[in-house]
């Protein structure tokens, strides 16, 4: 899962002869050329990214950080649009923007972006913009930008290369790609597979939060590198990392490659454990965990971590999949359950379990997780106000879980959510 948040990278032109440390604060002149370019964005926006992508995948090193599946369906310059015309709107009042910032610093560390790379994606965004604009994108309006873009990208660069260096820092830490080992091969459904990898040099690995991921580097013969990032699925234990990967419907790609060619034995490359999807080192609330398909791979991390913890909070973990054929971990879950009985439990949904799938045995409940079930359920277990929810799935899974959630009422500091892929709007306006 590469989603590159990339609204920080936005605009060049003065920016090449600005200074690179301290950002200095926006002019007021080009806070108000911006705010004067939100209409053009919000029509023109998605015309424009496309074009910048094309500029920018010319370089074949800077094509190598992105994840090009997210290329061909068109939802990273859906979500890179949204992401500058947010950025326009905000121009004002950056002090919103602080948890996409972190967010974004974080995902650049995983995927090893430096500050050398921030000016190639600069020199084609804006290109894109001239030529998208034409005559519209005045020399005036692209100097603002350019101030606007490197105003973001110092704050980004200080940023990440503190990230990089508290990783390199901590126990089991390091900076950069590693070599890792795959040292066990699990198939956990027919479309699942788990890899173990322990480190290469023999060394501990970095306790990482439960719910972060690893950047991995895949080198198939005959085609460039392919960057993704995969949740790891096991609680911390500074030995090693499990992640847990479907084989996407495509057929093609890093996930075939990983479940199809990669063995035991086999070396990939890893950066450190990034991600801001975590459960908090205090949990003082109860944990709801909904899932689907393989969103589960963060939910199994935190359930496991909280078992481990001996967290004496209650932990619902609620998780939907079609059948017993693409059901993942559950045996593990339901005995990891039973071992915590007094305050964890598993709720299992099959969407079209198989005539052979016995309710009551193989799952729970028939259908889909919905808000309604989830906030009526809430309300038999737990006051609607005093849990945290973590959720994790498809984008079709989230939008209609966090427009429910927040019908009913429940609120928004309380729901926590990860979406595989890049970050498009997942509420209804």
């Amino acid at each position: 899962m590469y989603l590159i948040y990339l609204f920080l990278i936005h605009f060049y032109r003065l920016g090449l002869e600005r200074t690179r440390h301290m950002p200095s604060p926006l002019r007021d002149a080009s806070i108000a050329l911006i705010k004067a370019t939100i209409p053009a964005l919000a029509e023109h926006g998605i015309t424009i990214t496309q074009t910048m992508y094309a500029r920018l995948f010319q370089n074949r090193e800077i094509a190598a950080l992105f994840n090009q599946s997210h290329q061909s369906n068109g939802m990273q310059s859906e979500a890179l649009a949204g992401a500058i015309l947010a950025y326009a709107h905000n121009i004002d009042n950056l002090a919103v923007l602080g948890p996409a910032v972190e967010r974004i610093a974080a995902k650049h560390v995983g995927a090893h972006i430096l500050p050398e790379h921030y000016h190639f994606v600069a020199e084609a965004l804006l290109g894109a913009i001239s030529d998208v604009l034409g005559d519209a994108a005045t020399p005036e309006i692209l100097d603002a930008w350019g101030e606007a873009y490197w105003f973001l990208a110092n704050v980004l660069i200080k940023r990440e290369k503190d990230l990089r260096e508290a990783a390199a820092r901590a126990e089991g830490g390091w900076t950069g790609w590693r070599p890792f080992i795959v040292a066990d091969k699990i198939r956990e459904s027919d479309c699942i597979t788990s890899f173990i990898l322990r480190p290469a040099d023999g060394g501990p690995v970095l306790w990482h939060q439960p719910g972060q991921y690893l950047t991995i580097t895949l080198s198939p013969a005959g085609i460039p590198p392919m960057k993704r990032n995969y949740t790891i699925s096991c609680a911390p234990n500074g030995k090693y990392y499990r992640l847990t990967v479907k084989r996407e419907a495509s057929g093609g790609g890093a996930s075939a490659f990983l479940h199809d060619q990669m063995s035991v034995g086999d070396t990939l490359l890893a950066t450190p454990p990034a991600g801001d999807f975590v459960l908090p080192e205090t949990q003082m609330r109860p944990v709801i965990l909904v899932s689907a398909g393989v969103g589960l791979t963060p939910m199994v991390s935190m359930a496991e971590s909280l078992a481990a913890r001996h967290c004496p909070v209650p932990v619902h973990f609620i998780h939907c999949t079609p059948n017993s054929k693409t059901h993942a971990m559950g045996a593990a879950l339901n005995a990891l359950a039973e071992r915590h009985k007094d305050r964890m439990t598993v709720t299992t949904f099959y969407s079209r379990p198989l005539a052979t799938d016995e309710q009551g045995v193989a799952y729970d409940q028939q259908g889909r997780i919905t808000a309604q079930w989830l906030t009526v359920w809430l309300a038999a277990h737990i006051p609607l106000m005093d849990a945290d929810l973590y959720l994790c799935g498809p984008h079709s899974f989230l939008h209609d879980m966090l427009t429910g959630l927040d019908a009913a009422g429940v609120p928004a500091e309380r729901i926590n959510h990860e979406l595989f892929g890049p970050t498009i709007s997942l509420q209804a306006a």
